[in-house]
């Protein structure tokens, strides 16, 4: 029951992260223009750089890490400060490179925005979501994100007017960051104690970090350099268009891969306790989920791009459209290779493996990335990150193929496919047939929600098992 209370927490919160751009996002595509879009987009990829280098992997080993030792108050307390001075350390020496590169840039159009990005890598230092996802405790970092959310989308409505308000946008989105990291250290007296100083060993988790860091740099590669190139090679107008896309994508995403964040700790501790057939039952049960999900959630979104595009960033933005119905694919792949890679490979110590597969995926979108942007623009970085992501998850599926019954993985899958393509040709019609408006498109979504669900009732695919499943013995 704890799985399904933590998921509802999680996401929750994801869908409330997704409502907050279905009412930002259109208002800055009007107030900001391609132009300003594309200057944040621009601006905040450089920056990621630098917050990656300051967590030195910590992202993904300090969830993973807490929750080995949760059990045991003495060596949580002392595992908490000594990954959180770590990142402080390294986070202190990225924000020291940065400023050296801000020197080279001094005479740049895009300096302040740079400096309002800034912000972002001070938010970092004191970031220790990882600790409470660890123990899973996803309501302290839910609830409190839930205020500073709201407190944040009303600074965006009162004091973001037109492009001259871009640094205002960015040094708000930043703060908010640096505000929501900030409260979440009252709550940390009830599970932490002090530091015994003597016992501080941050070195010891250095290297299995770095280990982490390689997957991380990969995933960073095909995540941000897409919006880098286009931003110096084509125009930053054509980084802002992919960015508008990728966001659609990653809203849907976060609801998707919800069940990684809430699954990671579970599934680690369970290991740790030599529990290893569990895990494998685990992964079964996310699979199942995370298909049911993304199946009609691509699908969907390709049968609507066309209205919901322009409705949704305006006519200024209608190059989007195609992008998005490309892109949308890497949903169905990345809720995959999340459910293989963050919620198996990881917390069973085969950091190898995946280490690898994001590493593949870095490499092909590279080699994709260069001719294809140079001859299709901004379409030709989304093919890139289709066939990148394509590569991440076949390795994985390839890496465990002696680990798991790859018939039981994909049980009902061909019942969610059809179930969405069915979805998918009757939403396209009316797509076609109702009104350019967003009661139309509203309409087209709930029936293509209806159908879906229906369709999979009558197929008797195995998701409503699973979630029974989970509610009662997790």
């Amino acid at each position: 029951m704890r799985i399904i209370k933590n998921f509802l927490y999680n996401a929750s919160y994801q869908i409330f992260l997704l409502l907050v751009p279905l009412l930002t996002t259109p208002y800055l595509a009007r107030t900001l223009g391609p132009e300003g879009v594309g200057i944040n987009s621009y601006t905040n990829s450089i920056i990621q750089y630098f917050v990656l280098f300051g967590c030195v992997g910590t992202n993904l080993y300090a969830n993973r890490k807490i929750a080995f030792v949760r059990d045991n108050k003495e060596k949580l307390s002392q595992t908490f400060w000594e990954i959180l001075f770590l990142r402080l350390i390294m986070l202190i020496v990225s924000f020291g490179l940065f400023f050296i590169f801000l020197l080279n840039y001094a005479d740049s159009d895009y300096y302040g925005y740079y400096l309002a990005q800034s912000v972002t890598i001070i938010a970092t230092m004191l970031d220790v979501s990882w600790f409470f996802m660890g123990i899973e405790k996803f309501s302290v970092t839910v609830i409190r994100n839930f205020v500073v959310k709201i407190f944040t989308l009303v600074c965006i409505f009162i004091f973001v007017k037109s492009f001259s308000d871009l640094f205002l946008y960015i040094l708000i989105i930043s703060l908010s960051i640096l505000f929501g990291n900030l409260t979440m250290f009252s709550n940390l007296k009830q599970y932490v104690k002090k530091p015994v100083w003597k016992k501080i060993n941050i070195l010891k988790h250095f290297r299995p970090s770095i280990m982490l860091f390689v997957p991380e740099v990969a995933t960073q590669v095909y995540l941000v350099l897409n919006k880098t190139m286009l931003g110096s090679v084509v125009s930053v107008q054509s980084s802002g268009f992919y960015d508008q896309s990728d966001k659609i994508v990653k809203i849907v995403l976060a609801i998707v891969t919800a069940t990684g964040t809430v699954m990671l700790p579970h599934v680690a501790n369970a290991f740790a306790n030599g529990e290893e057939h569990k895990t494998r039952e685990y992964l079964y049960d996310s699979f199942a989920i995370v298909t049911a999900i993304s199946m009609p959630m691509f699908m969907g979104i390709v049968a609507i791009s066309s209205k919901l595009v322009p409705l949704f960033f305006s006519s200024k933005f209608g190059l989007v459209a195609p992008l998005l119905s490309v892109e949308s694919t890497v949903i169905l792949l990345i809720a995959w290779s999340n459910a293989i890679g963050t919620q198996y490979l990881l917390p069973t110590r085969q950091a190898n493996q995946y280490t690898t597969s994001v590493v593949l995926g870095a490499v092909v979108n590279i080699m994709m990335n260069i001719p294809l942007i140079f001859w299709l623009g901004t379409i030709g970085a989304i093919i890139a990150t289709v066939i990148s992501e394509f590569a991440v998850t076949a390795y994985q599926l390839f890496a465990i193929r002696k680990q798991i019954l790859m018939y039981k993985l994909f049980k009902d899958t061909y019942k969610y496919f059809v179930a969405g393509l069915i979805m998918f040709f009757v939403v396209f019609i009316l797509n076609g047939l109702l009104p350019f408006t967003w009661t139309a498109l509203i309409i087209e979504i709930f029936m293509g929600v209806d159908i879906y669900l229906l369709l999979i009732f009558i197929f008797k695919a195995n998701v409503f098992k699973v979630i029974n499943k989970m509610r009662k013995e997790y």
